[in-house]
């Protein structure tokens, strides 16, 4: 994904933006997104592991993605202070993506467009879109280091809702086998909040 992404930013860049149309996002395209979403959800609870997982975990590893969410709002929040163009909310709104990026730069796109345009409300999903990804080649790449510095947990953290599928093989490397079951429950959590936060921070 990244390499096609890569791909489509070089062929941009030599074409005459004068000539590239923008497609509106109609309601289908919305439609469809929640119907991957709820399909991705029913994978989730019919899988025999789904099962296995719940009864390892304990009630304290639910802190682990609340301080996922927290630290993530906390940087978007700091990080806005720095960018005159953008209000906080907005970049909060990009943050809430946790490493979901094809999910978040749509919903924001969709969500902003009343009331910022289509410009802007595309150069937000944009920098959703390059933040997440981001965020996803640090987790891939930097697993070991984070390991080593911050401690088992920190993979997982970093890796937001990728530590339940692309991610999981590189966290599973750094921190061991037994992180695995904290890694997927955790994935889970934050990919069921991300529309929520990224509802709630478009809204305001």
């Amino acid at each position: 994904m990244p390499t096609v992404f890569a791909l489509g930013c070089i062929v941009g860049y030599f074409l005459d933006g004068a000539t590239l149309q923008l497609p509106e996002l109609n309601d289908a395209s919305i439609y469809v997104l929640y119907a991957l979403m709820l399909q991705v959800g029913f994978s989730v609870g019919y899988s025999d592991n789904f099962a296995k997982i719940l009864h390892t975990l304990r009630p304290k590893y639910l802190l682990i993605p609340l301080a996922t969410v927290c630290g993530t709002l906390l940087f978007s929040a700091a990080v806005s202070l720095l960018l005159s163009h953008w209000s906080v909310a907005e970049c909060l709104a990009v943050g809430s993506g946790m490493g979901y990026y094809s999910l978040s730069s749509i919903l924001i796109v969709q969500l902003k467009t009343p009331s910022l345009g289509i410009q802007l409300a595309t150069e937000l999903g944009t920098i959703a879109l390059l933040a997440n990804i981001f965020r996803e080649l640090f987790a891939l790449v930097g697993a070991p280091l984070f390991r080593r510095f911050f401690g088992k947990l920190a993979p997982i953290t970093v890796a937001g809702v990728t530590s339940v599928d692309v991610a999981l093989p590189s966290i599973m490397r750094a921190s061991g086998k037994e992180m695995i079951p904290i890694a997927i429950f955790h994935g889970i959590l934050i990919d069921m909040s991300v529309p929520f936060f990224i509802s709630f921070f478009c809204s305001l």
